[in-house]
C-alpha cells in the first residue's frame, strides 16, 4: 500500500493568475508525456519485472509520479483561480468550461483527452525500461519548453524541480536497464553453454552409434562376400 503524506513534494504558491500558462501546463497532466501517463506506465510494468529490485524501483517512481500529478493539478488550479468568463474566453478555455466548468480534466495542450494508449506494457523488462527512459527524457524536454513560456518565478521554481526529478528517474532506469541487460545476457550465455554441451554429447553419442553400426555392417558384408577369396587371389598373383 502507499503511505500518503498530506503535503506537496515541492511547495506551490502561485500568486498571479495566468490562464494561458494553465492551458499549456495541462499537457503535463493528461498529455502523452505527462505525469498521469508516467504513473500508470510504471505501476503496470512493475509486476513483470524479473526481481524485487525492478518491482521496487517502478513502484517508488510510479508513486512519485502520482505526487507530480498533484503538483501539476495544484499549479493549474492556482493559475486559473478567480478567472472571469471573459478571461476564460480570451485564453481559449471556453470549450473546457462548457464541458467541465472550472474543474480539472486530464487532456493535452490541444484538449485531446488522456488515453492509456500513451504507454505500453510488454512484459519484457528491457523493452519496458527502454520506454521508461525515453518517457523521462521526453518529460524533461516538455518541462524545459514550459519554462521557456513563463517568466513567473512561482511557476518556474516547481517546473525546474520537476525537470530535475525526470533526470533522476532517467538515471535510475538506466542503472536498472544495465543491471537487467547483464543479468539476462549471463543467463543466455549459461543456457547456450548447456545447449552446446548437450549437443556435443549427443553428437558424440550419434557418432559412436554410427561407427558401431557401420562396423557391424562391414563385418556382415565381408562374411557374405568373396572379398577374402579375392584378396587371397591377389596375394597369389
Amino acid at each position: 500500500m502507499f503511505s500518503y503524506q498530506k503535503r506537496l513534494q515541492y511547495p506551490i504558491d502561485i500568486k498571479k493568475k495566468d490562464l494561458r500558462m494553465a492551458k499549456f501546463l495541462v499537457t503535463q497532466y493528461g498529455g502523452s508525456n505527462g505525469e498521469l501517463a508516467a504513473a500508470l506506465r510504471y505501476l503496470n510494468q512493475r509486476y513483470t519485472m524479473p526481481d524485487n529490485r525492478g518491482k521496487a524501483l517502478l513502484t517508488d517512481i510510479g508513486n512519485e509520479e502520482l505526487a507530480h500529478v498533484e503538483m501539476i493539478s495544484t499549479m493549474i488550479y492556482q493559475l486559473m483561480k478567480d478567472a472571469t468568463m471573459e478571461e476564460l474566453r480570451e485564453a481559449g478555455l471556453d470549450a473546457h468550461y462548457a464541458e467541465h466548468s472550472r474543474a480539472l480534466y486530464p487532456t493535452d495542450v490541444n484538449g485531446v483527452p488522456f488515453t492509456v494508449a500513451y504507454f505500453a506494457s510488454t512484459g519484457d523488462p528491457l523493452a519496458d525500461i527502454s520506454e521508461d527512459m525515453a518517457a523521462e527524457q521526453k518529460a524533461r524536454a516538455v518541462y524545459e519548453n514550459l519554462i521557456d513560456l513563463t517568466t513567473d518565478p512561482d511557476v518556474i521554481g516547481p517546473l525546474l524541480w520537476l525537470r530535475q526529478r525526470e533526470i533522476v528517474h532517467f538515471n535510475r532506469f538506466k542503472e536498472l536497464f544495465e543491471y537487467y541487460e547483464k543479468m539476462l545476457n549471463n543467463n543466455t550465455s549459461s543456457s547456450n553453454q548447456n545447449m552446446n554441451v548437450n549437443n556435443s554429447s549427443q553428437m558424440n553419442s550419434n557418432s559412436m552409434n554410427f561407427n558401431s553400426q557401420n562396423n557391424a555392417t562391414l563385418e556382415q558384408l565381408l562374411m557374405n562376400s568373396n572379398f577374402s577369396d579375392i584378396s587371397q587371389g591377389i596375394m597369389r598373383d
